[in-house]
């Protein structure tokens, strides 16, 4: 039912219920994006599993979050049941043949695949912002603190470096305020406050090394299939703003490392964003309008990505505008914003003069979908009411027994198991603070006269004995620095270093590796 060109979908509808023709999406337009939406229960995510499955059997490789645990199902074979065979029959996929996928696991905390993990750096001030929800004034604590980060050659990679350095900034504040703006010690501190609820929270497992490596997440297996990353998100969303925050970072990581390729014949990778809608909950302007840019500009990277969520209200206009292929699920218009949807949704489609789109959105059923994918010359073909295919992997969940067995035998098993903990911004602060504190004690041991050899009229010989036997009173400390503690507070606030000003920032402020 599909060629070397293109991703079998299902089979369109007539108006008297009867097969009209195979829906397709051409691969050439893989990476112009796509938008799956529709209620709960309505059949996404098996839209989603077809889709990754006829991406990787056209050597596409692909990235997908698991939020129920029931996608990790691509990884084994699927088995023939009557209501799937139906399907087959319904929508004239002859043969239909079952097959397992190459599969990935990945998991943040590690327990449900291998550790993803990404350095503080690389998350650059402004998504660390988003993910912690702070302030305006805060963040421009945290954007002081990645800039002083960079230009003192100081590596943040977890948590314990970026509090670090926050202490630090906080010792400091008087003098980087004169330099950078208003620094103040409360801002510090609800910082390092909300980093400690992110910490207990879980979020300490992700910051850290070995970083994952875009590579990994782009292989291709010998007999040509892409392989599909599956990520265990279903513990994730217990922290919506991480799993947000993280799939995004990703997607920017994507954008800054790959080099640009133009408009191949098929992507190079595509990229599932499910429950999307949390990437752009409550999010500033600033930051959607940098999403809308990634996503404009990462088409010509050769990375497609395809928004899952239930409601198209849940994606701004700026961002929707960009998604060419898209398979609209059944919603549901009870609520005066659930009828706005149906109507967005309807009027998002290349009409077709055959149904009303609004009322066949609110008429669909389960594994039935409006399907509309970009044509030739990059055209969004008319709407078609369309059976869905079933999948040819498994429906439904895999075993604890069979993850396991799965995780054992991937291509990156054991790269990312070990955390590395190198030397860092923790490490560099503590071992100056130390120096320095070793050197203010010499300086006071030399001017408190530790040997009994003096020089007189230079402060260490005796005070002269009064009358009555009593010793003149010690003269009062200076408050002023001497040249050695004024050198050596100059040499441990000035560690900037050439490596440290050439780092490069990409478009949403995260480290940008392949510079």
């Amino acid at each position: 039912m599909a060629d070397d060109t293109s991703i079998f979908i299902g089979a369109s509808r007539k108006p008297d219920d009867s097969y009209q023709r195979a829906e397709h999406l051409l691969l050439q337009y893989g990476n112009r994006h796509g938008l799956v939406t529709g209620a709960t229960g309505t059949g996404k995510t098996v839209s989603l599993q077809i889709l990754a499955e006829g991406f990787s059997n056209a050597g596409v490789p692909v990235f997908c979050a698991d939020i129920k645990g029931d996608l990790s199902g691509i990884a084994m074979m699927g088995t023939a049941q009557d209501f799937l065979v139906n399907r087959a029959e319904q929508v004239k996929l002859d043969p239909y043949d079952f097959q397992e996928f190459p599969v990935i696991f990945w998991d943040l905390f590690g327990e449900q695949g291998h550790p993803i993990r990404a350095t503080v750096s690389e998350m650059g001030p402004l998504l660390l912002s988003r993910l912690m929800n702070l302030t305006e004034a805060q963040e421009g604590v945290m954007n002081i603190a990645f800039r002083l980060a960079d230009e003192e050659g100081l590596l943040l990679l977890d948590m314990k470096d970026l509090q670090a350095l926050l202490s630090n900034i906080a010792e400091r504040a008087d003098e980087l305020g004169s330099r950078y703006g208003n620094v103040t010690k409360p801002s510090v501190g609800a910082i390092q406050r909300t980093l400690l609820v992110l910490e207990q929270q879980g979020a300490a497992h992700f910051f850290g090394e070995p970083a994952l490596r875009i590579a990994d997440i782009m292989r291709t297996t010998r007999d040509g299939r892409g392989a599909i990353s599956v990520l265990a998100a279903d513990k994730l969303m217990m922290n919506p703003r991480l799993y947000a925050t993280f799939l995004l970072w990703l997607m920017s990581e994507l954008f800054e490392v790959l080099p640009e390729v133009g408009d191949p014949d098929k992507p190079k990778l595509v990229f599932f964003f499910d429950e999307a809608h949390l990437l752009f909950e409550d999010a500033p302007k600033v930051l959607i309008d940098r999403v809308e840019q990634v996503v404009r500009l990462i088409r010509s990277k050769g990375v497609g990505v395809y928004f899952v969520t239930q409601n198209p209200l849940d994606v701004p206009e700026t961002v929707l505008a960009q998604l060419g292929n898209r398979v609209q699920h059944a919603l549901r218009a009870y609520t005066p914003r659930e009828q706005k949807a149906v109507k967005t949704a309807a009027e998002t489609f290349r009409p077709n003069p055959d149904f009303d789109c609004a009322t066949a959105i609110t008429q669909l059923g389960t594994g039935e979908a409006l399907v509309s994918t970009l044509e030739t010359k990059g055209v969004p073909s008319m709407v078609q009411r369309t059976l869905i295919r079933p999948p040819s992997s498994r429906l439904g969940p895999i075993t604890p027994d069979e993850r396991r067995k799965l995780i054992q035998a991937s291509p990156v098993a054991g790269q990312y198991d070990q955390v590395v903990d190198r030397e860092s911004a923790f490490e560099m602060l503590e071992k100056k603070a130390r120096e320095a504190q070793d050197a203010e004690e010499r300086a006071q041991q030399a001017g408190s006269g530790g040997s009994r050899w003096t020089i007189p009229g230079f402060g260490n010989d005796d005070p002269a004995p009064q009358p009555g036997g009593r010793r003149a009173p010690a003269p009062r400390p200076s408050n002023r620095q001497t040249v050695a503690e004024a050198a050596i507070k100059s040499v441990v606030r000035s560690v900037g270093s050439s490596v440290g000003r050439a780092i490069v920032r990409g478009i949403l402020g995260s480290l940008s590796r392949g510079r």
